[in-house]
Parts: C-alpha cells; sequence; structure tokens
C-alpha cells in the first residue's frame, strides 16, 4: 500500500487537464480469416475463434494514437506472435465512466465467443471527484455481468494523487484489489506503471500515454493476460 502511495505521486500532475479530454472511441478487429505466424496455442485447432474484450476509456481507446499504435491492436499482435488464437476487441470510450461502462456491459458482454474481458475503469470517475464507494459498485455488477457469461475477468487498476485527499485516495486505491480478492479475478495493480509522469512517455497533455508509452503500457496487460491464458491451457 505504502509503494502505491508513493507512486501515486509521481502521477498528481496527470490528473489535471484531464477533464478536457474527450474523442470518439477506437474500436479495432481483427480479420476472421487472419492466420498466426506460429502453431496455435490455444483455443483448439478447430474451436470457435474466442475473443478477449479490452473494455475501458480512454487508456483503452488509444486517444491521440494511430488504430496501430492502441494498446488493443498491439496486444493483438503480441498474441499473434506467440500463437495464441484470439480476436481482441478493442471496447474502449474515452471520457467513459464507471456507471457509463456498466450502462454498456451487457451490450459488449453478449458478443459471441468472449472468453476474457479486461477491465479498465476508474481513472474518469477520480478525474470527475466521483464516490470511489459507487465506482466499486459499478465495477462490481460488470465482474458479477462477465462471472455469469462464464467470463474471467482481468481487473486494471488505477492510482490517485495525494491531491485528493488522504481519505478519497485510500478509499479510491484499494477498490480495485478488494475486488479482485472479493471475485478471485487477475489482477494488474497500476496499469500505467512505467509510464505515468514520465514526459518523454505521454503525449503533450501529460495524461494519455504516447506510441512508446503505449508499448509499456500493453506488456503490463499483456503480462498479466499470459498467466491467465497459460492456466487455461494447462487446466485443459
Amino acid at each position: 500500500m505504502h509503494h502505491l502511495i508513493r507512486t501515486s505521486a509521481l502521477v498528481c500532475f496527470i490528473f489535471i487537464a484531464a477533464a478536457c479530454c474527450a474523442c470518439s472511441a477506437a474500436k479495432y478487429e481483427r480479420p476472421v480469416n487472419a492466420s498466426p505466424a506460429k502453431p496455435l496455442i490455444t483455443p483448439q485447432t478447430g474451436a470457435p475463434r474466442l475473443k478477449i474484450v479490452a473494455f475501458g476509456d480512454s487508456l483503452t481507446a488509444g486517444f491521440g494514437l494511430a488504430e496501430k499504435e492502441s494498446y488493443p491492436y498491439l496486444l493483438q499482435e503480441k498474441l499473434k506472435a506467440d500463437g495464441y488464437d484470439y480476436e481482441v476487441v478493442n471496447a474502449g470510450v474515452s471520457g467513459e465512466t464507471s456507471l457509463g461502462g456498466l450502462e454498456r456491459a451487457d451490450w459488449v458482454l453478449e458478443q459471441e465467443n468472449v472468453k476474457i474481458l479486461i477491465l479498465e475503469l476508474g481513472a474518469n470517475d477520480l478525474l470527475r471527484g466521483l464516490s470511489p464507494a459507487k465506482m466499486k459498485a459499478n465495477l462490481d455488477k460488470i465482474i458479477r455481468k462477465a462471472k455469469a457469461r462464464n467470463i474471467k475477468v482481468l481487473l486494471c487498476g488505477m492510482l490517485a494523487p495525494p491531491a485528493a485527499g488522504g481519505e478519497y485516495q485510500r478509499e479510491f486505491m484499494m477498490a480495485f484489489p478488494d475486488l479482485a480478492e472479493e471475485h478471485k479475478t487477475a489482477f494488474l495493480p497500476f496499469l500505467l506503471e512505467g509510464v505515468a509522469a514520465k514526459k518523454e512517455l505521454n503525449q503533450p497533455d501529460g495524461i494519455h500515454p504516447n506510441a512508446d508509452g503505449e508499448k509499456i503500457m500493453t506488456e503490463n496487460v499483456y503480462r498479466a493476460l499470459r498467466t491467465m491464458l497459460e492456466t487455461e491451457r494447462l487446466g485443459r
């Protein structure tokens, strides 16, 4: 917890201008007939093509970046390179709050063959000063909707700056590990680890990763995701 608070101090300034940022959602869908460069690891040959849904806000949508620079696209390429035949769907919407995510969760999760949900929401709740308790409740409901459909969840955590106030900061930051523990989901403690507060890795707004920062963010996600995929493979 002390490590997270120290790290969060580094990202204090990145939240100042965020409320001004908005853009249309970017969506990437890999062609159904694309062939991986290596022998497939999962799913088994002949099985329906499974989907990994990247569900979040502008950090997922790829704000300010070309489609091929966004983390869902880069994640798709890493999966392909390692022989995992999954389709990554970019379901990011800039400006999305946890409530907005909850309101569209059913539509997103009702797609065919969704196997994993990468849940990245909460930053805009923080930027707008919304209740951490309500954010937690919204994320809880999204996770429950996924689990009811037998969809595994990778929950991505976010940090709050000290400027948010001690009590708010603690309640916000602990919402993510608490949910991961309660639901026994895979958990990435801080999506922007190694990227936040580093000028050379962020766009001029100081908030959103640039192309280089996006690569690091993708690596953060992929480490956690690959553990899930390997566990799934070994469990068969």
